[in-house]
């Protein structure tokens, strides 16, 4: 386990939390309960959400010094590194997303030709997988001028390590450590269980393929009291073991298997290539999975090298690089959806898209651990896989299976459905990767707020977020977010901030550091680093207006403007992250809506948007509903609509009124064309009033013949 964060120091983020990925597994951490927003589901076997007592870990608050640090002036490149290597005289070899150098942290005599030192090409870090030394790129040409200052050919490997921590720190590690021994400890091989259990255990976690050889090579065992199994994490020189997961399984109501895991240590530190300890040195190809279950299949079936990634499908941590540079084919397999499919596009980046091939997603290529249980063949599977790397011209042929994919699951392909707000599902069906989102309301009609619950939805869906927030301070927004999460005032009730603090602090959400205005270039290369670094989906910019006072390409507001839009829409694109800008509107007359000409500058913004929504306000009425989401352009499928907005003061929220006081309609293109000005509300006052003397008519009429009788 590495004792700096990663980045530590030249990273421009504040981190909520330990990120949790709850997409089609719900995860937990054994420092924490599981998530208030999940329903535990009905079990064959009713595994305790609630771990045991010796599992538990009671969570004392602390600030962490290390969640933020300063971006770097100059962000380092590739390039700058080999001129600095080179006028050192240091021999490196060029690897896929690392540069291999011999490490200087083994004795000169030791070392031979080994070059087990690995800088990432992206940031910087380095990591030597020979003592497990890291740092930042600073650190590294630290010690290489102290050694060519003292004449040393290599450096203790303490001058690293020996980071001193603080006692909470120390005891919170002892602790992790303790716990990894007792449960690892606690749980059996399953082959010393009985043969009736052992049969039970795989039909709970559909592996009843596997066969208790493939367990015992990859050191799987069972923790019987949550009918969990325990997979290892053996690493460092020594091969120890360095931490464990536990899977348990539960069965929904509607008959799918979903699994409840938990890690020691926790999540954000648990770096653990599953089926590492069992590659060679010398094996060249490598099948990397999403789920320990999976790799127990590929493994079994094809006898390849197989890993599998810490995170799931959510996340490929930039840490873990180094240790997949000896592979010169990467096979990434990694589920049967279209999240898995789009994960493995972007994670061949991350390793070299001249490397890697992908299994496309198909109804004859499921998942492994279900290819292996309906009889497949998996090695046939994975010599069909095409090639991360493609031509700048395709055709149809080649298009051909993306096509049908986008048909088959066209609920996955809509993106992430929001919670919180199911009338924006209905017309924009979803929250999708790759998109520009242009958002703006009237001054004081609360964007920031009515945005912020929006991330906040998608972000408790396990969408990592990125915060850009230019006009409010980070910890006026994080407390509007927060009181949004626990749905109420939590100035009132003091005693249940750690509660709901620690909770929020398990979403995957990060918080730009910038404040006022910031030059254009700048933000871009954090938006890049969190991308690489956190694997980030979505990025909220508040607002264009804080972005133009930096910029001087010319005195034309207009055309500065149109840059910057041209610069987030390339991003969103090239890095496949949904970015949502917000957008001042032009100035309008009070009793006026706003439209899509009224957003503030050229025609740029509504052209290159995915999306564009705006917050309507009546501010000549106080009665609720004088609030409205109108989406004015969707690119998806082209629905557009209208529906009314409640606020609740008391927990900063937006929620759609009660079914039946508000109808939700499509205004037509007349409607949208027209704006609603003074005559169109007469003509309307009119109309009511006209129907308040029928229904009188009506009843007096109705009235009078009663009395008749």
């Amino acid at each position: 386990m590495w004792r700096s964060l990663l980045l530590r120091g030249s990273t421009c983020f504040l981190q909520v939390g330990a990120p949790k990925f709850p997409h089609q597994r719900l995860l937990f951490s054994l420092r924490f309960t599981p998530k208030s927003y999940f329903k535990p589901a009905p079990a064959m076997f009713m595994v305790p959400l609630s771990l045991p007592a010796h599992l538990r870990i009671c969570r004392t608050y602390k600030k962490d010094t290390k969640s933020s640090g300063e971006f770097p002036i100059s962000p380092i490149t590739v390039t700058d590194i080999k001129h600095y290597l080179r006028s050192k005289d240091i021999n490196f070899h060029d690897g896929y997303s690392c540069l291999h150098i011999p490490s200087i942290f083994v004795d000169s005599a030791l070392r031979k030709d080994s070059f087990s030192l690995f800088i990432d090409k992206t940031t910087g870090r380095f990591l030597c997988t020979d003592t497990l030394v890291e740092g930042s790129w600073e650190d590294l040409q630290d010690c290489l001028e102290v050694m060519q200052k003292d004449d040393q050919d290599a450096l203790n490997p303490s001058v690293l390590l020996g980071y001193p921590e603080s006692e909470e720190e120390q005891e919170e590690r002892d602790r992790e450590l303790k716990e990894v021994q007792r449960v690892w400890s606690s749980s059996v091989p399953l082959t010393d269980v009985t043969e009736e259990e052992a049969q039970l255990i795989k039909t709970m976690f559909q592996i009843t393929k596997i066969t208790n050889a493939t367990l015992k090579k990859f050191g799987v065992r069972l923790f019987k009291p949550t009918k969990s199994l325990v997979f290892p994490w053996f690493g460092g020189p020594d091969c120890s073991l360095k931490g464990v997961k536990l899977i348990s399984a539960q069965i929904t109501d509607n008959d799918k298997v979903t699994y409840n895991e938990a890690t020691v240590p926790r999540i954000s530190t648990y770096y653990n290539l599953f089926g590492f300890s069992l590659v060679g040195r010398k094996d060249t190809e490598v099948v990397l999975t999403g789920s320990e279950l999976d790799t127990l299949a590929v493994s079994q079936a094809t006898g390849l090298p197989c890993v599998s990634l810490p995170r799931g499908v959510s996340c490929l941590p930039p840490i873990l690089l180094p240790y997949l540079e000896q592979f010169k084919r990467v096979t990434l397999w990694l589920g049967a959806d279209i999240r898995s499919w789009e994960s493995s596009k972007i994670f061949s980046r991350k390793l070299g898209l001249r490397r890697c091939s992908l299994v496309r997603p198909g109804e004859f290529r499921p998942c492994p651990i279900e290819a292996l249980a309906e009889g497949k063949n998996l090695s046939r599977i994975i010599s069909t896989s095409i090639p991360a790397a493609h031509k700048s011209i395709v055709s149809f042929k080649q298009l051909r299976e993306d096509v049908y994919g986008e048909l088959l699951n066209k609920d996955q392909v809509a993106g992430v459905k929001w919670t919180r707000f199911p009338e924006l599902n209905r017309i924009l069906k979803g929250h999708r990767k790759g998109e520009l989102t242009v958002f703006t309301g009237p001054t004081g009609s609360g964007k920031t707020t009515f945005i912020s619950e929006l991330a906040l939805d998608l972000s408790m869906q396990g969408v990592n977020t990125l915060w850009g927030s230019f006009e409010i301070n980070n910890v006026r927004l994080a407390k509007i977010m927060l009181t949004q999460f626990a749905m109420q005032r939590l100035e009132d009730n003091l005693e249940q901030y750690d509660y709901w603090a620690d909770k929020f602090e398990e979403l995957p959400l990060y918080f730009m550091t910038f404040h006022g205005q910031q030059n254009i270039k700048t933000v871009l290369d954090t938006m890049q680093h969190a991308v690489y670094l956190y694997d980030i989906n979505h990025v909220i910019i508040d607002n264009l207006q804080f972005m133009m006072g930096q910029e001087n390409l010319t005195v034309d507001k207009f055309a500065v403007q149109d840059h910057i839009i041209a610069a987030f829409r390339k991003f969103a694109t090239n890095s496949s992250c949904h970015v949502t800008l917000i957008i001042h509107p032009r100035k309008e007359e009070d009793d006026r809506e706003l439209q899509t000409a009224s957003i503030f500058g050229s025609a740029k913004a509504s052209q290159e948007a995915d999306n564009v929504l705006i917050l309507q306000e009546k501010k000549l009425v106080t009665c609720p509903g004088r609030r409205s989401l109108q989406v004015t352009k969707n690119r998806f499928d082209g629905d557009v609509g209208i529906f009314p907005l409640d606020f609740i003061k008391s927990s900063l929220t937006f929620s759609a009124p009660v079914k039946g006081k508000h109808k939700f309609k499509k205004p037509t293109k007349s409607e949208t064309d027209d704006l609603p000005g003074p005559d169109a509300a007469l003509k309307k006052d009119e109309v009511k009033k006209e129907k308040v003397s029928k229904t009188t008519k009506t009843k007096t009429a109705t009235a009078s013949e009663n009395n008749q009788k």
